[in-house]
C-alpha cells in the first residue's frame, strides 16, 4: 500500500496532525475568533487564580513581617457603660510572663491639631488625637516614614507625631524644621510621620502626644487599646492573662483580639470574589466551547464535498471522524496556549503595579491547558460523528 493510500485510508497521528492544521490554515480568519472565545475564558480564569495568589502571597510576606502574636486589648462594646480600662493596664500587661512588650493609646477627647489657628473649629478632617505609652510603632509592627517617634523624656518640650492618613490631611509629607501644627491653642513641633499600620488602621488618622501633654488637655489617663507583643507559641494562653491582668475585678468587660485575624479574614473574602470571577471565567470558556463547536459544525457543511472524494476514495468514516476531531482539538489547543499566556501576562503585570510577588500556580496552567482539550474534544465530538455519516454519493451531489 502506498504512502497516499494509507494516508487515505488509515492515517497516522502525523498525518492526522498534518491534515488538522492544514484544514485550520485554509479558514484563519474563522479559526482566531473560535480560538480567541477560549482564550478569553482560560485568560480570565489563570489571570483570577493567579491575581489572586499573588494578594495572598503578599499578604503572607506582610503577616511574616508583621508578626500574628499581637494582641489587642480593648473595652467591650455595651449597651451599658462599663468602667474605662485601668489607669495602669498597660504596665499590668507587660508584667506578665508570656508578653514579650507592651504599649497604649488613649483617646484625648476634644484635642484638635489644626494647620493654623484660623482655620475653624468644625474643620477636623477627622483627624483624633491619642495620648501614648511606650514604643506605639515598634510594638504595632510598623516604622517611621520621616522622623522619629516621641520622646520619654518628661520633660521634653510640646512634640507631635502624625499617622500617615493624618500626615496625608494636614498636607505635611516630610518632617522639618518648622513643621509645626495648632494644637491645643498653641504651635507644636511635628517630630515624627508614621508609616501605614495595617495591624491597627484606625490609628492612621490620628495624631499622637505624649501622656503630660494629654493631661494638660483633660486627659483622664485611662487608655482605650493597650497592644502586647507576645510568645507566639503561647498566644491562645496569653489571650486569657491578659484579660485578667488589664481588668482583674472584671476580665469579661475587656476585648483581647489578634489583629492578624482581621486581615485572613478579609483575605477569605477576597478569595469568595475570587470564586464568584472564577465562575464568569467557566461561563466565557463555556461560551468559547459553544463557538468551536458552530465553527466545526459549519466547517462539515462547508467541506461536505471534500469528505464525499475522500470517502469515494476508500476513506474510512473512522478516518473522517478523527481528521475533523483532531481539528477542533487544535482549535481549542490554540485558545487554549493564547489565553495562558494572557492570563500570565495580566497577573505578572498586576502584581508587579501593585508592588506583590508574582504567584501563578502551576495547577492553574496545566489545568487551563487540560481545560481546553477536554472542550475541543467535547466540542468536536458531535461535528466530527456527523462528518463521519455523510454517504459519498450524497457529498458527491452536493459537490
Amino acid at each position: 500500500m502506498s504512502r497516499s493510500d494509507r494516508v487515505l485510508r488509515n492515517p497516522g497521528g502525523a498525518d492526522l496532525l498534518r491534515l488538522g492544521v492544514f484544514g485550520l490554515r485554509t479558514r484563519p480568519t474563522r479559526v482566531v475568533l473560535s480560538a480567541l472565545g477560549i482564550a478569553i475564558g482560560i485568560a480570565a480564569m489563570i489571570a483570577v487564580v493567579g491575581i489572586s495568589t499573588s494578594s495572598k502571597a503578599a499578604l503572607d510576606r506582610v503577616l511574616d513581617g508583621l508578626g500574628t502574636n499581637l494582641l489587642t486589648v480593648s473595652q467591650v462594646s455595651s449597651i451599658v457603660e462599663l468602667p474605662p480600662i485601668s489607669e495602669s493596664a498597660v504596665a499590668a500587661a507587660d508584667r506578665q510572663e508570656l508578653v514579650r512588650s507592651t504599649a497604649g493609646v488613649g483617646e484625648v477627647p476634644g484635642a484638635r491639631v489644626y494647620r493654623n489657628p484660623f482655620i475653624p473649629e468644625a474643620q477636623t478632617k477627622g483627624i483624633g488625637t491619642m495620648a501614648s505609652w511606650g514604643d506605639v510603632p515598634n510594638v504595632l509592627g510598623g516604622g517611621m516614614a520621616s522622623g522619629r517617634w516621641l520622646s520619654p523624656d518628661p520633660d521634653a518640650p510640646d512634640q507631635i507625631v502624625l499617622g500617615s492618613q493624618a500626615a496625608e490631611n494636614l498636607g505635611i509629607d516630610e518632617v522639618r524644621a518648622g513643621s509645626q501644627l495648632w494644637f491645643g491653642g498653641r504651635w507644636v513641633q511635628v517630630v515624627g510621620i508614621l508609616d501605614p499600620l495595617p495591624l491597627a488602621e484606625d490609628l492612621d488618622n490620628q495624631v499622637f502626644v505624649p501622656r503630660g501633654t494629654a493631661e494638660a488637655l483633660g486627659f483622664d489617663g485611662h487608655p482605650t487599646a493597650v497592644y502586647s507583643r507576645v510568645d507566639p507559641e503561647h498566644v491562645a494562653d496569653a489571650r486569657e492573662t491578659l484579660a485578667a491582668a488589664v481588668s482583674p475585678g472584671a476580665p469579661q468587660d475587656v476585648d483581647v483580639t489578634r489583629p492578624s485575624d482581621a486581615l485572613a479574614a478579609k483575605q477569605a473574602t477576597d478569595d469568595s470574589f475570587t470564586g464568584l470571577l472564577l465562575g464568569i471565567g467557566g461561563v466565557a470558556l463555556l461560551v468559547g466551547g459553544i463557538g468551536v463547536a458552530n465553527t466545526m459544525v459549519i466547517t462539515v457543511l462547508e467541506r461536505r464535498a471534500e469528505v464525499g472524494v475522500r470517502r469515494a476514495l476508500g476513506a474510512r468514516r473512522r478516518s473522517i471522524r478523527d481528521q475533523f476531531l483532531v481539528e477542533s482539538l487544535l482549535l481549542s489547543f490554540l485558545g487554549g496556549v493564547a489565553g495562558v499566556v494572557v492570563g500570565v501576562g495580566v497577573t505578572v503585570a498586576f502584581a508587579l503595579g501593585q508592588s506583590w510577588p508574582v504567584a501563578v500556580p502551576p495547577w492553574a496552567v496545566f489545568g487551563g491547558l487540560g481545560a481546553t482539550v477536554v472542550i475541543g474534544g467535547v466540542s468536536g465530538l458531535y461535528p466530527a460523528a456527523r462528518a463521519a455519516r455523510i454517504p459519498p454519493t450524497t457529498a458527491l451531489a452536493a459537490a
